[in-house]
């Protein structure tokens, strides 16, 4: 039996550490999958034969599939049960995996890659909402704290095994891999997260179903073009007014309906929204920033996929810290001194990326990631909890699929501008460019990251605790 959540009387964690464990197995799947990826673009554009620009739709595509089906997840937990919709979408997520590595070319990867992300789209979001209804209120720091394992040991597990497997083996197995990982996450989910009656009469929001991924997608490639061709580009500027009005429909779709797809009405709540503006933009600053790590290191530093992933180990290392003593701090001070200190660890760790160059030592490349890793660790789960404590319990998972797509959202513009950033000053090199010129792009796109930082840096500082009536409202059972 799961421990209630408004019972911390002697609570323990190993009450609820079996449902802990599967949703964690869960995660880690997703994001092991994400990792692996940022090493392999490299190679996926040299065996594709294919240019940085079409490669990258193979994250893109997938990032935007995931913000297109997380607003699903509410309603499909509910509708059918979130332990039944969660094995299912692990098993949609390893039959995908299995076809990407079948595929032949960068469309059907890509293809692939999309149908990948409908499974492993509502993985996370049922996940976070189980374990946050099974917490006891006064340490869902720590608690939420251990669903950032998989946050932690995919950045190291990832780059490593994704470099050996292209170097010494070959590109397919970064996807054949999932297959193993794939089942037994499902035996642990099968076997401990708790079962739910699925609630009758559900109706779902079609027309916010429909108009929640135009609105993403349109506005996701809008940027993509204008950071390749400029904001004077025609398909930019029709996208970005599709997109536009399309979000405007979706917003007046969701706050006229009794039953939305996502739950918009919690942003009436100051704290809320406070909270998950931070998230949004601490999201882009970290996510597009990650994708330039392993690109900088293959192309510019020549090192193999396997090196290069090694690099980032001491951003794992310094991520586990942050996530660890960031836990804790949150469940004793609340969230401002620990979001201050991580925002301004990544902020501190972006701006010395800024001044790489071509002919940066090992140390000065590491110490930069670690700072980095730091800040995720003290800022992802802890602040994304602190959102979460910030809204009515009882719209808990109509909220954490609004707190998921945004951060799929959000992680797709930060790669989105960063690499199409990348890719158009990459074109405006001279033909015969030195290494040094080469090296100078990729510190130059880190500003775009660190703008972004320093936004987050300012919007940490006047944070506050949840008021009183929602942290009531959210600590009753």
């Amino acid at each position: 039996m799961v421990q209630s959540a408004s019972d911390s009387t002697n609570f323990s964690i190993k009450q609820i550490l079996p449902v802990l464990l599967a949703v964690v197995s869960g995660m880690f799947l997703v994001i092991l999958d994400s990792t692996v990826m940022n090493v392999a673009i490299p190679k996926l554009v040299e065996s594709f034969d294919s240019s940085l620009s079409m490669i990258q739709w193979v994250i893109t595509a997938y990032t935007l599939a995931l913000s297109a089906v997380i607003p699903l997840a509410g309603w499909f937990s509910d509708r059918f049960a979130a332990k039944r919709v969660f094995l299912w979408s692990i098993v949609l997520f390893v039959i995908a995996s299995l076809l990407c590595a079948l595929a032949q070319t960068p469309e059907q990867l890509i293809a692939f890659r999309i149908l990948q992300a409908l499974g492993g789209g509502m993985i996370a979001p049922i996940g976070i909402a189980t374990v946050f209804k099974v917490s006891p209120p006064d340490k869902r720091g720590s608690v939420m704290g251990i669903l950032g394992i998989p946050m932690l040991l995919a950045p190291i597990l990832g780059p490593v095994l994704s470099g050996w497997l292209i170097e010494y083996v070959n590109w397919h197995w970064i996807f054949l891999i999932n297959l193993p990982v794939g089942l037994f996450a499902f035996w642990m989910a099968w076997r401990y997260i708790p079962a739910a009656v699925p609630q009758k009469g559900m109706k779902l929001d079609l027309a916010g179903a429909l108009l929640a991924p135009i609105a993403f997608a349109s506005l996701v490639y809008s940027i993509h073009q204008a950071g390749d061709k400029g904001w004077s580009n025609e398909a930019a500027i029709i996208t970005l007014a599709v997109g536009v009005i399309a979000l405007l429909l979706f917003i007046w779709q969701e706050l006229r309906r009794k039953q939305p797809l996502l739950e918009l009405r919690v942003f009436r709540s100051p704290s809320f929204t406070h909270g998950i503006l931070l998230a949004w933009t601490n999201q882009i600053a970290l996510f597009g920033s990650l994708l330039l790590f392993p690109l900088y290191l293959q192309q510019v530093k020549g090192l193999s996929p396997l090196t290069a992933g090694l690099y980032v180990i001491p951003q794992a290392i310094l991520s586990t810290i942050g996530i660890n003593v960031g836990g804790k701090l949150f469940d004793k001070f609340g969230i401002r001194p620990v979001a201050i200190a991580g925002v301004a660890s990544l902020a501190c760790g972006l701006f010395t990326l800024t001044q790489l160059s071509a002919h940066s030592s090992p140390l000065y490349i590491m110490a930069s990631f670690a700072l980095v890793g730091l800040g995720q660790g003290l800022t992802m789960m802890q602040i994304n909890t602190h959102v979460l404590k910030s809204a009515p319990k009882e719209l808990v998972s109509r909220v954490t699929p609004i707190t998921t797509a945004a951060q799929q959202i959000m992680s797709s513009f930060g790669i989105t501008l960063t690499t199409a950033y990348l890719s158009r000053q990459l074109r405006n090199l001279p033909e015969h460019h030195s290494l040094e010129q080469f090296g100078n792009v990729f510190g130059h796109t880190f500003w775009i990251t660190l703008t972004f930082a320093l936004i987050a840096f300012l919007l940490s500082l006047f944070l506050k605790k949840p008021q009183a009536s929602q942290q009531n409202a959210s600590d009753r059972s």
